[in-house]
């Protein structure tokens, strides 16, 4: 799929992939129509709805990371943004019908080239640039305890003799 294409869901959850200093969980809710995250922004915990192509707000955290940016519009309906972001790979370009949607095309194009892959649907962790599948149990370190036969921490029992 190329950048220069990219919006809505498929656009905010590549923006969440190239967050990987900030992003540990990419999850989607509302029946997948909407990108969620749980990570640590520079002190600031986020888990929930995380949707840059929609808000100013949640783009903030790609316009902090930018090192240079130049932004101009060209005619009425298209905005240019060529950028360099830390951790990138080198000045971008970003085209969209707003600023934010340029700012954000160049902030995937920095971190992924011009093409990426599909959206995958499925819970994810972050490694760094590399995405895992993950299943319900293990978010947030919710493990389900192994069966013990002899009793669990907290069961009241005899005194031993």
């Amino acid at each position: 799929m190329n950048v220069s294409e990219l919006t809505g869901v498929a656009l905010d959850y590549w923006v969440a992939r190239g967050l990987h200093d900030f992003v540990r969980e990419i999850y989607f809710t509302d029946s997948g129509e909407t990108v969620s995250v749980r990570g640590n922004n520079r002190g600031r915990p986020w888990d929930g709805r995380f949707t840059p192509s929609a808000s100013w707000e949640t783009a903030a955290v790609v316009l902090e990371r930018a090192r240079r940016l130049e932004v101009r519009e060209q005619g009425d309906t298209e905005a240019v943004c060529v950028a360099e972001f830390t951790g990138g790979q080198g000045a971008a370009e970003g085209r969209g019908d707003s600023m934010r949607i340029a700012l954000l095309r160049a902030f995937v194009a920095s971190n992924f080239g011009a093409t990426v892959g599909d959206v995958l649907h499925e819970r994810q962790a972050l490694t760094g640039a590399q995405a895992q599948t993950i299943s319900e149990q293990t978010v947030g370190g919710i493990v389900e305890d192994l069966p013990t036969p002899d009793g669990r921490i907290g069961d009241i029992k005899p005194p031993p003799r």
